[in-house]
């Protein structure tokens, strides 16, 4: 569904810049996994069902990204599966964390990405992941998407993660482009779309029929049910090569 007239998306840009987890790898569906093997090992876990870790889990792991001196996001993970497993009542091991950080890199893209990423380089535009995790975690992940992704922008490079305009200021630098020569692809509202509003880049919301909602005081540019929807809007801007 578009959200805005076409004349308000601007010039073609010569960059895509995208969320990752959730966006285009399926991280609900990867951290259930994850959160499931690591109760499995937990004597005392019968009672702890778990959406409630990973709603716990999110809230520690977003307090210390916000905290200064930067963290390393295996570390970030780290202390936040402590802190969460301590609130649950529950045993932590140094297994869990490793569980934690290689499923993540484990984790699969969605169906639809890898062949509309592929038409979008067809197209002439240039591929940037911009995400909140460190290089060597997001290798994995960036390997299975069909060698489309012409950058990788993380929170470990920018020292900075996202909302914060600090890790957008880095990619864009990095990229040698404005806010204006970018539009944003993203599935997380409460990540990529503060950033959006505060920053004032263009950005259009994957809105994969999850529980997270759009902001209250922003509207992305356009709302798409599936990152193959984009290259149709793109077309239908009468954006990229045919």
């Amino acid at each position: 569904m578009l959200m805005a007239p076409f004349a308000n998306f601007g010039r073609q840009p010569a960059w895509l810049t995208f969320d990752c987890y959730g966006t285009l790898i399926q991280w609900d569906e990867g951290l259930v996994d994850a959160v499931r093997s690591i109760l499995a090992k937990k004597r005392d876990a019968d009672g702890v069902a778990t959406d409630r870790l990973i709603a716990v889990f999110d809230r520690h792991e977003h307090e210390l990204e916000a905290e200064r001196p930067h963290r390393s996001f295996r570390d970030v993970a780290g202390i936040a599966l402590r802190r969460t497993l301590d609130e649950l009542g529950l045993e932590s091991s140094a297994d869990d964390v490793a569980i934690l950080t290689e499923r993540i890199a484990l984790m699969p893209p969605f169906q639809e990405v890898v062949p509309a990423l592929a038409q979008l380089k067809h197209m002439g535009f240039r591929l940037c992941i911009v995400s909140n995790t460190d290089d060597d975690i997001i290798a994995g992940n960036v390997a299975q998407l069909g060698g489309t992704i012409d950058r990788v922008i993380t929170a470990q490079q920018a020292g900075a993660y996202k909302p914060t305009r600090q890790i957008f200021a880095h990619a864009h630098q990095a990229l040698d482009v404005s806010k204006e020569d970018v539009v944003h692809i993203c599935a997380s509202p409460h990540l990529d779309l503060v950033a959006a509003r505060d920053i004032g880049f263009r950005c259009v919301w994957i809105d994969r029929g999850t529980a997270r909602r759009p902001l209250p005081d922003y509207t992305p540019d356009a709302i798409l049910p599936r990152l193959d929807r984009v290259p149709v809007l793109f077309k239908q801007l009468g954006w990229g090569r045919a």
